[in-house]
């Protein structure tokens, strides 16, 4: 799809800051051939919503550089999170690999840095570049240790055929939100597909509430949480909750969501049997792929209030590449990375996974369907995905857990945000 639309690097500031341990899809890679003339390839391991940007970036390399190749492969978030956390941790991971910026997974920057598993990245000039408020994405210490090509929103992706069929509108209120899934039900189409099988998916709809209802009212709640002056279970936590279920209960998911994969839902959306699900726009061309017209695909924030100028946006740095420690290959590594720093580089990645560039020579230019978003980045109406700010790995999974849960009938709101707080407190 053509891309016409540009936000300015002012607008991209207005971001504060985000990271995201979300969204990575199932993938089976390829590899860029034989073996090279300068060691053997460089083993690489992504998350699937990379594959795009990162694929294209090894390509476009390699026929630049005859003695590089690769072999390139991907993973789901889960196999992120354990199988190659324990790669790492062994000694016998990827020459390269994914990593979430800032902190609050097992796969984060903050998390593997201190382990001491990942090669600082420092001296490359594109480190120079990295906007303030994004920093605590991509450094430790004053350190960077991963690149990644930009921002990535979330909200609802939609097929705009099926809203035709039932003659509603993109809402901008919860009120609205509620009618149409409303009268997406009565013409047979599933109002939003969740494919809560799959874990991270989870978070999803909390993340995109919550700005709402929680730090539109308290901008500085992450700041009063790590003074021990708030928690989950006495916030607008548990409003984003209570709505997650509402839409539960109206009947507005598809059947059996913890019985549906990330992959089941995006074909879903794709082929108009689901009109939306919300989503981070860094997937967005997994369901271009999964649609017979790409074009039929949209975006919009998905609203949490009944006040549409209370209504923020959830923003957050995608997930990013870095150097294993101890590669062998590190040289060879660091050399693309540096490669990827370049701004014409970071502006074709970032099309490639429909994000808003770190950083760029002029204006940026960005996916057309994120047009509606770009007005709450100028505003200053984003914050970062939630659990950038998250004092350890341990607050994702449970929230992962908890909303199977709360899906399966199996605990209450106050329960489930309980376990969370649990989580929160706990020291390493």
């Amino acid at each position: 799809m053509a891309l016409d639309k540009t936000v300015s690097r002012r607008r991209v500031l207005q971001l504060m800051g985000g990271a995201a341990a979300v969204g990575t899809l199932a993938a089976c890679g390829g590899n860029g051939g034989g073996s090279s003339s300068s060691g053997g390839q460089l083993k690489v391991i992504g998350a699937g919503s990379q594959e795009a940007g990162l694929r294209k970036a090894l390509d476009d390399y390699k026929k630049a550089n005859a003695d590089f190749d690769f072999n390139l492969s991907f993973s789901p978030a889960d196999q992120l999170q354990t199988a190659l956390r324990a790669q790492l941790a062994a000694g016998n991971a990827p020459d390269m690999h994914a990593v979430y910026p800032g902190n609050g997974s097992a796969m984060s920057m903050v998390q593997l840095s201190k382990a001491n598993l990942l090669t600082d990245l420092s001296a490359q000039s594109w480190t120079q570049k990295i906007p303030d408020g994004f920093k605590g994405a991509f450094q430790q210490d004053g350190k960077t240790f991963i690149f990644s090509p930009g921002t990535s929103v979330l909200g609802a992706i939609y097929n705009k055929k099926a809203f035709a069929a039932a003659g509603v509108e993109p809402p901008t209120t919860w009120s609205e939100l509620l009618t149409v899934c409303d009268k997406l039900k009565k013409k047979g189409i599933v109002p939003i597909a969740l494919g809560a099988q799959t874990p991270w998916v989870t978070q999803l709809i909390d993340y995109a509430l919550v700005p709402g209802t929680v730090y539109a009212k308290n901008p500085d709640f992450d700041d009063k949480m790590i003074a021990g002056n708030a928690s989950f279970g006495d916030s607008g936590w548990a409003d984003a909750m209570d709505k997650y279920l509402e839409l539960q209960k109206k009947g507005f998911f598809n059947d059996n969501p913890n019985g549906t994969t990330y992959e089941q839902a995006t074909s879903m959306v794709g082929t108009g049997k689901a009109a939306m699900a919300v989503q981070v726009s860094a997937v967005l061309q997994a369901f271009r792929d999964a649609s017979p017209s790409p074009d039929d695909l949209g975006m919009f924030p998905f609203p949490a209030t009944d006040v549409a100028a209370d209504n923020w946006i959830p923003g957050g740095i995608v997930v990013g590449i870095a150097v294993s420690a101890k590669s062998k290959k590190a040289e060879q590594a660091k050399k693309f990375i540096e490669y990827c720093g370049q701004p014409e580089v970071v502006s074709a990645w970032s099309q490639a996974v429909a994000c808003v560039p770190l950083y760029s020579d002029g204006d940026a230019k960005v996916d057309p369907v994120l047009t509606s978003f770009l007005p709450y980045l100028k505003d200053n109406k984003a914050v970062p995905f939630m659990d950038q700010r998250w004092p350890n790995a341990e607050v994702q999974p449970t929230h992962f857990a908890v909303v199977q849960e709360l899906l399966g009938g199996k605990t209450t709101v106050q329960g489930a945000l309980k376990k969370m707080d649990e989580a929160y407190r706990k020291t390493a």
